[in-house]
């Protein structure tokens, strides 16, 4: 059935778009930092409120968990708008970073309370992982798309970062996991108390950003920017059909949500894994940052570039994960020191790992364009939403196993 239009007409961009595009991305940035709050200090978490290994990954697994109701919010997306959809992906971020700051004197309520306020913030994952593309389309020209997409999605990623930071910055490490002599003299009590002023910090973040929403998001412009924006787009159920029978779409779909679903994972619990090494959470929280960070600058460097030649995106992903494959097995030859006998330094861990996430990162933008133009007329939402469930499926497979991880 042909697809009907709107008579083409001269777009028109409004400088307000950026405030838009701020708030959506202070709400991406602060889901992040909450989400990845416990991996970089799980030595801290462990000891100041008797975590296990097991709590450690379920804390981070509530992430891709909270993508159950996923097709919910993309249902949400198309028929209400952004401010609906946005509205109360932020109230869930406010009730759950409020669950983890309840002073409860009782450890195993807490801990309950605590995986609440975890899960709660993961069912904000959809809507800031989703709704950049459709918030571009929506509110930029098309020499902007790219680049309004890559800052939208990014900073849910810079925010995941900011927690590699704020972390191990904040909370001192126990006894003989940092190698810092300062922090020899910290007791369990003193440890639970920056956790917490970290807790209520957050929540204080993240209520800000709800207010600002609620005081002014709006769902679109009064008038479209480009014909695309005002193009009418398939229905929910027409839109299922058309991806699912879309075998390109679908190879797409798999290379973007293999690769980033467990490097997503895996970099969440990224202390866990170096701490059989030796490797400090100081240390690895660095490691975690640098990566994220690398990523999201060159993430938007190459969507800015992409912006002005088009037709060169399967090109630049190919090349973003060529690299990514020569980094990822540098890592893994320098770890299996016994097989390899290559040096397993500092300088390889960070080197490896950080250019591993660079080229990972970068490449979520580019995939994302490649998404919208592969099933236009799809609504990006939907679109989106589908290849961001896939990759936090196996997002949630590497998690599984990582909870029964012991060794």
């Amino acid at each position: 059935v042909p697809v009907r239009r709107l008579a083409p007409l001269a777009g028109r961009v409004y400088g307000r778009r950026w405030l838009v595009l701020l708030l959506f991305s202070l709400l991406g940035f602060a889901q992040g930092l909450v989400w990845n709050t416990w991996g970089p200090i799980q030595n801290s978490a462990r000891l100041a409120f008797g975590f296990s290994g097991w709590d450690i990954a379920l804390l981070v697994f509530w992430g891709p968990i909270g993508f159950a109701p996923c097709f919910f919010f993309m249902w949400l997306m198309d028929k209400k708008g952004l401010r609906v959809t946005v509205l109360l992906t932020s109230s869930l971020m406010v009730l759950g970073a409020g669950l983890r700051c309840v002073p409860v004197s009782d450890l195993e309520i807490r801990k309950k309370l605590i995986h609440g306020g975890q899960l709660l913030n993961g069912l904000a994952g959809p809507t800031v992982m989703n709704a950049a593309p459709f918030l571009s389309t929506t509110w930029f020209s098309p020499d902007e798309r790219a680049t309004a997409t890559a800052i939208a999605s990014l900073l849910n990623y810079l925010g995941a970062a900011g927690a590699f930071l704020v972390g191990p910055l904040v909370v001192p490490s126990p006894n003989g996991t940092s190698h810092l002599s300062l922090v020899a003299q910290s007791n369990t009590e003193h440890i639970k108390d920056r956790i917490e002023a970290v807790l209520y910090a957050e929540f204080g973040m993240v209520s800000l950003i709800f207010s600002a929403a609620l005081a002014y998001f709006p769902s679109r412009p009064p008038f479209p920017p480009s014909v695309a924006a005002a193009s009418q787009r398939l229905s929910y159920r027409r839109s299922f059909c058309r991806l699912l029978s879309n075998f390109r779409f679908l190879m797409v779909a798999l290379a973007y949500a293999i690769p980033l679903g467990v490097f997503s994972g895996w970099s969440g619990v990224l202390d866990l894994i170096l701490t059989p090494v030796h490797v400090s959470q100081v240390d690895a929280g660095w490691i975690g940052f640098w990566s994220i960070v690398g990523g999201c600058v060159v993430g938007i460097a190459m969507a800015r570039f992409a912006d002005f030649i088009r037709g060169m995106l399967k090109f630049i992903l190919l090349l973003l994960l060529s690299g990514a494959t020569l980094a990822s097995t540098w890592f893994t030859l320098t770890c299996l020191t016994s097989v390899t006998h290559l040096p397993l330094t500092t300088a390889t861990l960070y080197t490896s790992c950080i250019l591993l996430g660079i080229f990972l990162n970068s490449s979520v933008p580019i995939f994302f364009e490649l998404f919208v133009e592969t099933v236009y007329p799809v609504p990006e939402g939907i679109t989106c939403g589908v290849v961001t469930f896939l990759s936090n499926m196996f997002m949630g497979v590497l998690l599984f196993f990582l909870t029964f991880y012991h060794t």
